[in-house]
């Protein structure tokens, strides 16, 4: 699933192309639309300048300008309202991505929508399920689309993010997929922030909150500028990530064999000795 590292180097992929008129759109499958007739979508988006993306979680944010404009809005925070455009809003599901790609190359079968550049090169929203996809408006829709998110996880201060755990009741695992306490983490990013925080998945996050806040909030800053460098989590030898989905997965720094189960509804990995279950009997069940 792209998280926020994923989404971070789509948004690199689609700056490269910043200041480029888009001079066709192609839209393979309306299905991946949200909210607006692919007639619309593609008659507001052709003649189009890409302005700068910028992203909050793992929603993309690209606004557009005029023909007329050398390059589109600037600023990585928000949309230029004088630029004349519509924001095209992409959101990448389970199983999206953004590709630039040349003209000539073979398009691949899910290969959604396609922005066709005056340069000749091409992006290609592509996705296998569909779970997610575009959407098109003004700063309406953008808010439609953002209200409701917490701060972006690579941006938030260490006492704010305490403090959402603090707020909520359930379990910190839960907590760090809620997209409305801190934007951007998804399953494999979560695992390995708690592994290096020796913090157990299923602790109860107010409890980790008033003893471990600032260390989880370090780590996970540690685990996104790894992994926003690569564009996605790593499966390095040294992390967690490296070694979940091995036959018989060991702990990269003490060889304990890891355990396994679903927590908050997801897949989960830890370590028993890293990462022990400090929960009372009751609070397991």
């Amino acid at each position: 699933m792209p998280e926020l590292p994923d989404v971070e180097g789509f948004r690199r992929t689609l700056d490269e192309a910043a200041g480029q008129r888009i001079a066709r759109v192609a839209v393979a499958d309306p299905g991946v639309l949200r909210d607006v007739p692919a007639r619309r979508f593609v008659r507001e988006l052709t003649g189009r300048r890409l302005g700068r993306p910028y992203r909050h979680g793992k929603w993309l944010v690209a606004p557009t300008g005029s023909p007329e404009d050398s390059e589109g809005p600037h600023g990585s925070g928000d949309s230029d309202d004088s630029s004349g455009g519509p924001t095209l809003l992409l959101h990448f599901g389970m199983t999206g991505g953004l590709v630039r790609a040349d003209g000539d190359e073979p398009r691949h079968p899910h290969d959604r929508m396609v922005l066709v550049l005056a340069d000749g090169s091409e992006l290609r929203y592509r996705d296998q399920r569909k779970l997610q996809g575009l959407r098109l408006g003004g700063p309406e829709t953008v808010g439609r689309a953002l209200d409701g998110l917490g701060p972006d996880a690579l941006d938030v201060a260490a006492g704010e993010f305490t403090r959402a755990l603090a707020e909520r009741r359930g379990r910190v695992k839960a907590v760090l997929l809620d997209q409305s306490a801190v934007a951007g983490l998804g399953n494999l990013l979560a695992d390995e922030i708690l592994w290096r925080s020796h913090v157990h998945p299923a602790r109860p996050a107010r409890e980790v909150a008033a003893d471990a806040g600032a260390r989880v909030h370090g780590r996970m800053r540690q685990v996104l500028r790894s992994s926003v460098r690569v564009g996605r989590v790593p499966d390095r030898e040294s992390w967690l990530t490296g070694h979940r989905d091995e036959p018989d997965p060991h702990c990269p720094r003490c060889g304990t064999p890891l355990s396994s189960g679903r927590v908050a509804g997801r897949h989960t990995v830890w370590c028993p000795r890293c990462q022990p279950d400090s929960r009372s009997e009751g609070e397991r069940g």
